[in-house]
């Protein structure tokens, strides 16, 4: 009979996937033999009807289950749909399942090559797989004298490719990475996936318009909105170098991740040109901001530089402002209304 050499798909009788469960205490091969493709859907749906047709009857009080598998393929430690899909079935049989992989390269320890795909590589040997039902059939019928039984079905369901699974999605499964070589062994408890995390806060609105009044900056709106932009690109650097000294190296998070600064650039720029203006104390400022005594430190320390460096001389004012309340009255009598903010929650 003439026949393909290798297992690609025919155009005419389609293609056939074997995914196999071997249980080694029972000495009995199960397999799954799909038509569409080979995916992460596909490996744990395999499982799921070895559990539902022979797993569960045969351990009727197990509570956990151990997978051994490759590294790579649909079931492979790096194939997040892997893990998504094992979540979902540990949540719907209530089953620990655990999960240890063969590291790369060494697939062939697997007894699974040794004790039930070796056996039906020899039964087959010399048989043309012309069908479906021939293909499941002497599956099926693969025996040896230590007493190996095989089950085998067909699976025409549809597994699509290409299916991704998001960030959130990870952080959320129920998985407990083992101490050794977590990305290899590590266990989905049957737990729903935790809930998405709450949405970073919301970034603090810029100062306000007309708290940079120049009865308060002592420069006019032209010469204070260039000041902000000019300062923009320098503070931006700035702020990078800072962070990579003192994280010793790159970011590890993506951009944007984290908490948002607790004063935008220009209401730094804003509580240093009142130091410099009136020498309102620290204190103050911090209550008029929202922020910490501290904050109100570090814009100074960030942003005096960079006034002295990029920015236009600051006129000091004839009149100290040593209490809030100053502040405050000298503002009103300009038309200027200062609120103090609420301090975010962290």
């Amino acid at each position: 009979a003439e026949v393909s050499t290798h297992d690609f798909p025919d155009a005419a009788l389609g293609k056939a996937i074997p995914y196999g469960i071997y249980d080694l205490a029972a000495n009995a091969g199960w397999v799954n033999v799909g038509t569409d493709h080979d995916t992460a859907a596909f490996a744990v749906e395999s499982i799921r009807r070895w559990w539902t047709t022979a797993g569960q009857a045969t351990y009727p009080n197990a509570s956990r289950l151990l997978i051994t598998a490759d590294a790579g393929g649909s079931n492979g430690y790096r194939t997040r749909a892997w893990k998504s899909e094992l979540a979902a079935f540990a949540l719907r049989t209530g089953l620990a399942i655990t999960v240890c992989h063969f590291p790369p390269g060494t697939s062939k320890w697997n007894k699974i090559e040794h004790r039930l795909f070796s056996h039906i590589t020899l039964h087959w040997r010399g048989r043309p797989l012309t069908s479906h039902e021939v293909i499941v059939n002497t599956i099926a019928a693969t025996t040896t004298r230590t007493g190996l039984t095989v089950t085998a079905t067909l699976d025409p369901g549809t597994y699509p490719d290409g299916i991704k699974i998001s960030d959130e999605r990870m952080t959320s499964l129920p998985i407990d990475r083992h101490d050794w070589h977590g990305d290899w062994n590590y266990t989905l408890r049957p737990e729903p996936p935790a809930p998405p995390p709450p949405p970073p806060p919301p970034a603090r609105e810029p100062a306000h318009p007309e708290w940079a009044h120049p009865a308060l900056t002592g420069l006019d709106t032209a010469t204070w909105k260039q000041l902000i932009s000019t300062l923009a690109a320098p503070h931006r650097v700035q702020r990078e170098v800072a962070l990579h000294i003192a994280r010793g190296g790159p970011p590890t998070r993506k951009p944007g991740a984290g908490h948002p600064p607790a004063l935008t650039l220009a209401e730094q720029i804003l509580t240093t040109v009142l130091r410099r203006r009136f020498g309102t104390p620290k204190p103050a400022l911090a209550t008029l901001f929202g922020v910490s005594t501290g904050t109100i430190t570090n814009a100074e320390r960030q942003t005096e530089a960079l006034l002295d460096e990029y920015g236009p001389p600051i006129p000091p004012a004839p009149t100290p402002i040593k209490t809030l309340s100053e502040l405050t009255a000298h503002a009103a009598a300009h038309g200027i209304t200062l609120t103090p903010k609420i301090k975010p929650a962290r």
